[in-house]
């Protein structure tokens, strides 16, 4: 009985690997989303401040089912963020730039 509840969750388990480049990061301080019918794409961008010109530092094309399922961990962990350090404080004031980015603007 215990032995198949091992082979189960042996079964159910996921080896990840992360490589020490990947787990050092990239830092971004604004994101970009576009989707279409089947996917949907986060463009993680750094902008610096008075530099006109910004760069995609990453970018992660994704199911909508998972887009929901991220939305869903994001929001159960800002939660148990703000429940263990306190809200997290907004700005007012949104970055202004343009809302094409610099590249070519989507057409029909």
């Amino acid at each position: 009985m215990a032995d198949d509840k091992k082979d189960k969750q042996a079964v159910n388990q996921i080896n990840i690997e992360l490589s020490e480049e990947i787990a050092e990061g990239i830092y971004s301080n604004l994101a970009m989303i576009a989707h279409s019918n089947s996917e949907f794409v986060i463009d993680f961008i750094r902008l610096m401040p008075g530099v006109p010109k910004a760069r995609v530092k990453s970018r992660v094309i994704i199911t909508p089912e998972h887009a929901k399922r991220l939305l869903a961990a994001l929001k159960d962990n800002i939660e148990k963020y703000e429940n263990a350090f306190g809200p997290i404080k907004q700005t007012p004031d949104m970055p202004k730039f343009p809302m094409n980015f610099g590249g070519a603007i989507g057409e029909a």
